[in-house]
C-alpha cells in the first residue's frame, strides 16, 4: 500500500471517533449473535424452523445489521472480516484489533443473555436449548441425531471444508463491496446478506453454520459443561482457524490482483510515454528534414542568382 493510500485510509477512519466505531461493532455483534441464537433455540425447539428458514433469517439479520451500522464502522461484525480488512489496508491495525475484541465481547454478551433468559425445567434442560445453536462437528453436529441412527457422522474434514468455503464467499463479498478506505458501497448490505445466507445453507447441517468466530465463541462459553455430547470449547478452534484462513486467502488474492493491476497500469503509462517520445522524435526528424530541404532550396536559389549576374 502506498503512502497516499495509507493517508486516505487514516482520514476515513478518523472521520468518526474510534470509540463510536468500536461501540457500533460491539452493539452490532450483540444484535446479530442474539438474533441467531434466538432463531436456532426458540425457532428450532418450538416452531421447528428448518435449514432453509435459518439460512434466510441469518442472511436477513446480517443485512439488517449492516444497514444500521455500516455508515458508522463499516459493520464488519466478524473477526475474519476485520482481519481481511487489516491485511488489505482498509482498516488500521489498532482499529481492527479493537473491532475484533468488541465483536467477541458482543457475542459473549449475547450468549450470556440467551443463556439466562431461556426457561428451563427438569424436562426442558439447557442441553435441549443448546443442541441446535452450538457450533460443532461429529457428535456436536445438529444432524448427528439423525445420522447417528445410520452409523455415520460429519467429520472434522467436512466441517473445515464447508466453513472454509463459506468464509471465502463472505470475505470476498465484504472486500468487493468496500473501497480502498473501507467505505461500504450501496450494495454492501445486500451482498453480505446473500453471502451469509449462502454460508448458512451449506454449513448449518454440518457445523451449525458458525461463519463468524464471535458467534461461535459467544454460545460455546455458556454451553460448556451442559451435558452435550462434546464440549463446545474443545471444538471452537475450528471456527476460528477456518474463517481466519479464509480471510488470509482472499486478502492475498486481492493484494496480488491489486499489484497486477498497478503493474499493468504502469506498463500502459510507460508504453504511452514511449509512443509520445517516438512521435516527438518523428516530428523532430521531419522538421530537420524540412529545414535541410529549405536550406538546399535557398542555396540553389542563391546559385541561380549568381549565375544570372555573371
Amino acid at each position: 500500500m502506498t503512502a497516499v493510500e495509507a493517508t486516505s485510509v487514516t482520514e476515513e477512519e478518523r472521520s468518526k471517533p474510534l470509540a463510536l466505531r468500536v461501540g457500533a461493532e460491539l452493539v452490532g455483534s450483540f444484535i446479530v449473535c442474539f438474533a441467531i441464537y434466538s432463531i436456532c433455540t426458540l425457532g428450532s425447539a418450538i416452531y421447528g424452523v428448518n435449514m432453509a428458514f435459518i439460512a434466510l433469517l441469518t442472511g436477513l439479520v446480517y443485512a439488517a445489521a449492516t444497514v444500521i451500522f455500516g455508515k458508522i464502522s463499516g459493520a464488519q461484525l466478524n473477526p475474519a472480516v476485520s482481519v481481511a480488512a487489516m491485511l488489505t489496508g482498509r482498516t488500521g491495525v489498532l482499529d481492527g484489533v479493537l473491532y475484533i475484541i468488541a465483536q467477541v465481547l458482543g457475542g459473549i454478551g449475547a450468549g450470556a443473555a440467551i443463556r439466562f433468559l431461556l426457561p428451563t425445567s427438569e424436562q426442558v434442560t439447557l442441553k435441549i436449548w443448546m443442541t441446535p445453536v452450538i457450533n460443532g462437528f461429529d457428535k456436536n453436529s445438529v444432524s448427528y441425531a439423525t445420522l447417528g441412527n445410520y452409523g455415520v457422522s460429519f467429520s472434522i474434514t467436512l466441517a473445515i471444508a464447508v466453513e472454509l468455503v463459506a468464509g471465502i464467499v463472505i470475505i470476498a463479498a465484504a472486500l468487493n463491496t468496500t473501497d480502498e478506505s473501507g467505505k461500504p458501497s450501496t450494495n454492501h448490505a445486500s451482498a453480505m446478506g446473500l453471502a451469509y445466507g449462502f454460508g448458512a445453507a451449506i454449513a448449518y447441517p454440518v457445523t451449525g453454520a458458525a461463519l463468524n468466530p464471535a458467534r461461535a465463541t459467544g454460545i460455546a462459553i455458556f454451553a460448556q459443561n451442559q451435558g452435550l455430547s462434546e464440549q463446545p470449547l474443545q471444538q471452537l478452534w475450528v471456527f476460528w482457524i477456518c474463517p481466519i484462513l479464509a480471510a488470509a486467502i482472499v486478502a492475498l488474492v486481492a493484494i496480488v490482483a491489486a499489484m497486477i493491476g498497478a503493474s499493468k497500469n504502469a506498463s500502459e503509462v510507460e508504453q504511452t510515454s514511449e509512443a509520445s517520445e517516438d512521435t516527438a522524435d518523428t516530428l523532430d526528424a521531419a522538421n530537420r528534414h524540412e529545414g535541410e530541404q529549405n536550406e538546399q532550396a535557398s542555396a540553389q536559389s542563391d546559385a541561380d542568382e549568381s549565375i544570372e549576374r555573371d
